[in-house]
C-alpha cells in the first residue's frame, strides 16, 4: 500500500509498540496461541526477542549511535537472562556472520559502517535468540538497489535455514513480486485485498490492486502504458461512509457509496469489494 495507509500502525500494533495516544481499541492478535492485545508488558517483555522481534525502517535510528554493536548485542541478550560474556561473545559473532558481516565489527560503533552494513546488524540483532516470527518495517527503504537486493536474498536465506516467519512491511512492489509468499494489499487503514502473492499478482480482484499493477512496469509482458490511479486517499480522520476507495475507483456502484464492505472470500483470496458480494464472507 501507499505511503500513510496503515502499514507501519498495523505492524507496530502487532507487535504491541503502539505509543500513546496511540492504541489498540478491539480486535486481537494471536501469536503461538496467545492473544498479545491481553498481555501485560512484563508478559510482552518475555515474549519480545526471544518468539517475536521487530526490524525498524531506519537502522541509523534504531541503533544507539554511541555504543558500540556489540554492546546493543550484549544488552539485549543480558535483558533475557543471558550473563555469560563468553556466551554473548560468541552468539554475537555467530549471528553477525549470518548476515555476512566480519566479528571485527562488534566494536564497531553505527556511524562506522556503511547503511547497509547497519541494517543486516538489525537483522542479526533479531536473531540472538532465533525467534519464530521477525517483523520488518521497510528495511531496505534506505538502500540503494543493487544492495536491497542482496539483503532480501539474504534474508530468505535466513528464513529457510532457521524456520521463520516474516512479516515484511514495504510499498516496493518489485520486492514484494519476488520474496513474498502471500501479500496483503491495505488502502485507508483497511485490508483491500490479501491471497497468495503470484495469485493477487496475476489476477487482482480489487480495483485498487488492479491500479496498482497497472501502475507497475512489467519486465516479462508486452509493454503497455502505465496508468495511475485518479484522485487521493481519504482523510482517515473524516473516513467516508461506505467503500474507503470508492471516489477513486472506475468500477464503482451506487451502493459502494453507502454500505459497509466486508472483506468476502474468492477463491483463497480475501477482497473487500461489493462487486463480489456474492462470495462467501469469512468470519473472525
Amino acid at each position: 500500500g501507499e505511503s500513510g495507509c496503515g502499514k507501519s500502525t498495523l505492524l507496530f500494533a502487532i507487535a504491541r509498540l503502539l505509543l500513546p495516544p496511540a492504541g489498540i481499541s478491539g480486535g486481537s492478535v494471536l501469536f503461538k496461541g496467545q492473544n498479545l492485545v491481553g498481555l501485560t508488558d512484563k508478559q510482552l517483555a518475555v515474549i519480545r526477542w526471544r518468539d517475536l522481534s521487530v526490524v525498524m525502517q531506519s537502522a541509523m535510528n534504531a541503533l544507539n549511535p554511541v555504543t558500540s554493536i556489540g554492546a546493543q548485542f550484549a544488552d539485549a541478550m543480558r535483558a533475557h537472562g543471558v550473563t555469560s560474556k563468553a556466551e554473548i561473545a560468541e552468539r554475537s559473532a555467530e549471528v553477525l556472520r549470518m548476515v555476512g558481516i566480519d566479528p571485527v565489527h562488534l566494536k564497531s560503533y553505527p556511524h562506522q559502517l556503511s547503511g547497509g552494513m547497519r541494517q543486516r546488524s538489525m537483522i542479526a540483532m533479531a536473531m540472538l535468540f532465533t525467534p519464530d516470527l521477525v517483523i520488518m518495517d521497510e528495511p531496505t527503504s534506505a538502500l540503494d538497489v543493487v544492495a536491497q537486493r542482496s539483503l532480501m536474498i539474504q534474508i530468505k536465506e535466513l528464513q529457510q535455514q532457521l524456520g521463520f516467519a516474516v512479516i515484511f512491511v514495504t510499498h516496493d512492489m518489485s520486492l514484494v513480486s519476488h520474496f513474498s509468499d502471500r501479500l496483503m494489499v491495505m488502502y485507508a487503514g483497511q485490508i483491500a485485498e490479501l491471497g497468495a502473492t503470484r495469485q493477487v499478482f496475476d489476477a487482482p480482484l480489487h480495483p485498487y490492486s488492479s491500479g496498482l499493477m497497472e501502475a507497475f512496469p512489467s519486465i516479462r509482458g508486452p509493454r503497455v502504458p502505465l496508468t495511475g490511479i485518479p484522485g487521493s486517499p481519504p482523510d482517515l480522520a473524516r473516513i467516508p461512509p461506505g467503500c474507503r476507495f470508492a471516489a477513486r475507483c472506475p468500477q464503482v456502484l451506487e451502493r459502494c457509496h453507502s454500505t459497509t464492505v466486508p472483506l468476502y472470500s474468492v477463491g483463497g483470496v480475501q477482497v473487500r469489494c461489493l462487486r463480489h458480494a456474492s462470495a462467501e464472507v469469512p468470519g473472525d
